[in-house]
């Protein structure tokens, strides 16, 4: 017999909570494999997205196809990756979805907010990212510092250029 776990209902905060930032849309997922030829024949060949750009990365262990759908602030990178060193640290094919990039309308801003909330950040800190705007990651897991993380999902949150910002604000 199937047993059934039966979750408490939810229930409205008692205020809206007031964040100091917006989440203004989907930047980005990022998809891996052993072999980004194998990716690049389904999307770019097979769907049809543009390749737009190439990213090496030794520190990230990434070998990077940039491809993007869509124009303007719709514009979405599907990123096609495989790992430089298939025996590094960092395996970019392990997860196959290796992560979500959301826009953000004040990035220094959300992950001090955030981190205050207690959302565990992975290293590295605000940085350049492969298309040139300022990213960080939230963590896949929590740890006892920080209770609240991806879930076991990488996210990407990306500074939005203004344009974007105007677009989807």
């Amino acid at each position: 017999m199937r047993q059934t776990t039966i979750f408490p209902p939810l229930t409205a905060p008692e205020a809206p909570v007031k964040r100091p930032f917006r989440i203004l849309g989907l930047q980005q997922i990022a998809l891996g494999a052993k072999d980004k030829g194998r990716l690049r024949r389904l999307w770019v060949d097979l769907f049809g997205l543009q390749l737009e750009k190439e990213f090496r990365s030794e520190r990230e262990n990434v070998d990077e196809d940039i491809c993007v759908l869509g124009e303007g602030p719709a514009r979405v990178e599907v990123d096609l990756m495989q790992p430089l060193d298939p025996e590094g640290k960092i395996d970019v094919s392990r997860p196959a979805l290796n992560h979500v990039g959301l826009w953000v309308d004040d990035l220094p801003v959300a992950v001090k907010w955030l981190e205050q909330q207690g959302l565990r950040f992975a290293p590295g800190g605000i940085r350049p990212g492969a298309s040139g705007h300022d990213i960080c990651f939230v963590h896949p897991k929590a740890n006892d510092d920080f209770p609240i993380s991806g879930e076991g999902v990488l996210i990407e949150l990306v500074q939005a250029p203004q344009d974007v910002i105007d677009a989807l604000g």
